[in-house]
C-alpha cells in the first residue's frame, strides 16, 4: 500500500471534504506496516473497499416552525460498513453538518465499534438543523420529517442510530416514535433510549465514564492515578458531564468547561452541585457557559478562548472535531501536562498530536478512548435483544470492562520498548478485526 497514492486519488473523488481525508490519512499511516506484510489484504481490495461507504443517503428535511414558516434542512445517513455487525453510529444536528464531517465520523466509527468486541459496524447521519432556539414542538416536527425519510434503512439488524451533538433522549423519542409508527415494530432501533421504553442505565453518562477508565488504564502505565489530578475539559454536554461525575468519583479535580462564547475556570473544582448545574445548562437550550460564573462568583469566565491554556496534568477534550491546535498543544507542553485523552471525535489536529507524542505526553485517540458511549449503546441493543434491564452496576462493570480491554489491546499492537503510540495501537486493532470479516466474507 502506497498510503500517498491512495490518498491522491481519494482526494480526487471527495474534492473539499477535509475532515474525512484527514480521518483517512491517520489510519492509513498507523496500518501501513501491518498492511504490506498481509499481501492478502492487498489481493482483496480491503483499503479500497474500506475508505468507500457502502452507501450514502442524502435527503431534504422539510418542517414547519411555530409561526406558520417553512424551512428545508438537508439530512444524510452513511452507512460505511458491516463487516462485523449491523451498522452503528449516532445522529448529529449542527449547522456544521455536511458529508465531510460525516463521512469522517462513520469511518471512525468502523474501528472504534470494532475495538469494542460487540457486534456493531460503522455509520453516522445527522442534518445541518440547529436545535438551539427551537421549541420542542419544532424540534419534533422536524425529527418526524427526518424519519419520514431515513426510517427506510434503519432496522434492529441493519442498522441502528443514537444520539450524538444535538440529539438528546428527547430527539431520539420523536424519532423513534415516528419510526415505530412507519413500520409498526417496537424492536429498539435507536439507542439512547428512554428508560421507560427499552433504554439502559449510564448510557448518558458513558462516553464519558470510558474516557475516565481508559484515562486511568493510561496513567497506570506510568505508575500514576487519576487521584489528586487535576483536570482541564472543554464542552459541556452529557460527554463534559460524564467525565466530571466519574472523575471526581475517583478523587480528580476538575477545573474548566468551555462553550463557544469561552471557558470557565473554577479553581475550587467543579463537583457537587457544580456538576449537577452541568444539567441545567444542557437544558437550556443555548450553547454559553458565562452564566455558570454568574451561579457560581468564585469561578472565573474567559471570553473567546479555549480552557487549553490552564495549568492540568490531564486535558480531555469533550467538544468537537479540530478543536485542539498546534498552539493549543504547546500550552499543554509548556504547562507539564501529562496526559489527553479524547473524549470527542477527532478533537486533536495532526499537528497537536505528532507534538504531544514528540514530548512525551501520553496521547489517546477517540476512537480508543470514547468508545465507553457505543459500547454501553451496543449493551442497551443486547437488553433489548433480551428483553431484559440490567442493574446499574452490571452495566458499569461491562463498560469498564471493555475499556480495560480496549485499552489492553492498544497496548498490544502500540507498544515499541517502554512507549505505547495509541494511535497505531487503536488503529491496527481495529483494523484487522474488520480486514479479517471482510476477507473470510469475500468481495461484497
Amino acid at each position: 500500500m502506497n498510503v500517498n497514492s491512495i490518498l491522491n486519488d481519494l482526494e480526487k473523488r471527495n474534492a473539499g471534504e477535509r475532515e474525512f481525508l484527514q480521518a483517512v490519512r491517520e489510519v492509513l499511516e498507523s496500518i501501513e506496516e501491518v498492511y504490506n506484510a498481509n499481501p492478502q489484504f492487498g489481493a482483496a481490495g480491503i483499503i479500497e473497499r474500506l475508505v468507500e461507504p457502502d452507501r450514502v443517503l442524502s435527503f431534504k428535511v422539510p418542517w414547519v416552525d411555530d409561526k406558520g414558516k417553512v424551512h428545508v434542512n438537508r439530512g444524510y445517513r452513511v452507512q460505511f460498513n458491516n463487516a462485523i455487525g449491523p451498522y452503528k453510529g449516532g445522529v448529529r444536528f449542527h449547522p456544521s453538518v455536511n458529508l465531510s464531517i460525516l463521512k469522517f465520523l462513520g469511518f471512525e466509527q468502523i474501528f472504534k465499534n470494532s475495538l469494542t468486541s460487540l457486534a456493531m459496524g460503522g455509520a453516522k447521519g445527522g442534518a445541518d438543523f440547529n436545535p438551539v432556539g427551537k421549541s420542542q414542538n419544532e424540534i419534533m416536527r422536524f425529527c418526524h420529517s427526518l424519519m419520514l425519510e431515513m426510517w427506510k434503512i434503519l432496522g434492529a439488524e441493519t442498522d441502528v442510530p443514537a444520539g450524538d451533538i444535538g440529539v438528546t433522549k428527547a430527539e431520539i423519542g420523536y424519532m423513534y416514535g415516528m419510526y415505530k409508527k412507519l413500520t409498526g415494530q417496537h424492536n429498539g432501533v435507536f439507542t439512547g433510549k428512554g428508560l421507560d421504553w427499552g433504554g439502559s442505565l449510564i448510557r448518558p453518562e458513558a462516553t464519558g465514564f470510558g474516557v475516565v477508565y481508559f484515562a486511568n488504564e493510561m496513567l497506570s502505565t506510568v505508575g500514576e492515578n487519576l487521584k489528586g489530578k487535576n483536570i482541564a475539559i472543554s464542552g459541556f454536554g452529557n460527554v463534559a458531564w460524564g467525565v466530571a461525575l466519574k472523575a471526581v468519583e475517583l478523587g480528580a479535580k476538575i477545573l474548566t468547561i468551555s462553550g463557544p462564547d469561552g471557558y470557565i475556570y473554577d479553581k475550587d473544582g467543579i463537583q457537587g452541585e457544580k456538576i449537577d448545574y452541568l444539567l441545567s445548562l444542557r437544558a437550556s437550550n443555548n450553547d454559553i457557559v458565562s452564566t455558570y460564573s454568574e451561579i457560581f462568583p468564585e469561578a472565573e469566565f474567559h471570553a473567546n478562548k479555549r480552557p487549553w491554556e490552564v495549568k492540568c496534568d490531564i486535558a480531555i477534550p469533550c467538544a468537537t472535531q479540530n478543536e485542539l491546535n498546534l498552539e493549543d498543544a504547546q500550552k499543554l507542553v509548556n504547562n507539564g501536562c501529562l496526559c489527553v485523552c479524547e473524549a470527542a471525535n477527532m478533537p486533536c489536529t495532526a499537528e497537536a498530536i505528532e507534538l504531544f507524542q514528540k514530548n512525551g505526553i501520553i496521547f489517546a485517540p477517540g476512537k480508543a478512548a470514547n468508545a465507553g458511549g457505543v459500547s454501553t449503546s451496543g449493551l442497551e441493543m443486547s437488553q433489548n435483544a433480551l428483553k431484559l434491564n440490567w442493574e446499574q452496576e452490571e452495566v458499569d462493570m461491562r463498560l469498564r470492562q471493555i475499556m480495560k480491554n480496549i485499552h489492553a489491546s492498544c497496548v498490544k499492537y502500540g507498544k515499541t520498548g517502554n512507549n505505547i503510540d495509541y494511535v497505531k495501537g487503536a488503529n491496527i486493532a481495529g483494523f484487522l478485526k474488520v480486514a479479517n470479516a471482510m476477507l473470510e466474507q469475500g468481495i461484497t
